[in-house]
């Protein structure tokens, strides 16, 4: 599908979509999204796992970026240019006011291995959310002690009844009696267009300050984020650094004939 930064008058409302956010300037890795693994830039990796889905109708990049945007005109995939914003879901609530569509499946840019099974497993909680609940955040379980101490990946501890108590870079729960079972918090949110519209509506608290976790903003006005368990043993990239190991994940997992075979079948446009 051709980049796009308008949406085309008449266009039927889409089930549920892929939306990445994807901005220039991360503190930690200026120029991530096109930062290149296996010879493709990083947003393009995203993008061909959300199309791996089988739940959605399509994927969309969301950038307040020039660079980022002409990237996907070239690499043949949607986009729609999007202002400055705090966060990435605040990105994607400004594509839900110009793309109609049920629901909005927020995937980070940073995640070139995530789980198009788990993108799936969000789309279809969506269709089951309890009374009250605004949101819904994947998780898996951290079983390396290096990725439980590093402060790029956010924990979560969930209620009894599966929401979301708290998210924190630090590793929580404390293990003063005994060790805990540790959970990772995915970068893949989804959300229909009301909450979305919520979501901006709500101011940062401390808490999403402090933390630079986004879903926080939920938690501490009292709106339930339901957390679903999946299967990800992903890579996400925060750093030069795990962009190196990035690059070894992709030998080994045997991700680099796909790429060559997706390139080749026109997949995706020449970069």
């Amino acid at each position: 599908m051709a980049a796009t930064t308008s949406l085309p008058t008449g266009t039927p409302p889409r089930r549920h979509i892929a939306v990445i956010p994807c901005r220039w300037g991360a503190s930690r890795f200026p120029g991530k999204p096109l930062a290149r693994l296996g010879g493709m830039p990083l947003l393009w990796h995203v993008h061909q796992r959300c199309l791996e889905a089988k739940r959605l109708d399509g994927a969309v990049v969301a950038t307040d970026d020039e660079r980022i945007e002409d990237a996907c005109h070239q690499l043949g995939i949607e986009c729609i240019r999007t202002g400055e914003h705090l966060t990435g879901t605040d990105r994607v609530a400004e594509v839900a006011e110009r793309i109609q569509a049920e629901a909005y499946i927020n995937v980070q840019g940073d995640e070139p291995f995530i789980s198009p099974a788990a993108i799936d497993s969000v789309s279809e909680a969506l269709s089951h959310l309890p009374p009250g609940a605004l949101a819904v955040n994947a998780y898996s379980e951290l079983v390396d002690v290096s990725a439980v101490l590093d402060h790029n990946v956010v924990k979560v501890a969930i209620t009894a009844c599966g929401d979301a108590l708290m998210f924190s870079r630090q590793p929580i729960p404390y293990p003063k009696s005994e060790r805990p079972r540790y959970l990772r918090q995915l970068g893949l949110y989804g959300l229909t267009g009301a909450a979305l519209q919520r979501f901006r509506q709500l101011p940062q608290g401390p808490l999403e300050r402090a933390e630079g976790v986004e879903m926080l903003r939920f938690v501490e006005h009292g709106h339930a984020v339901r957390m679903i368990p999946v299967v990800d043993d992903g890579l996400s990239v925060d750093t030069p650094e795990d962009l190196a190991r990035a690059e070894g994940h992709l030998a080994s997992a045997g991700y680099a004939e796909t790429i060559l075979r997706d390139v080749a079948a026109g997949r995706s446009a020449g970069f």
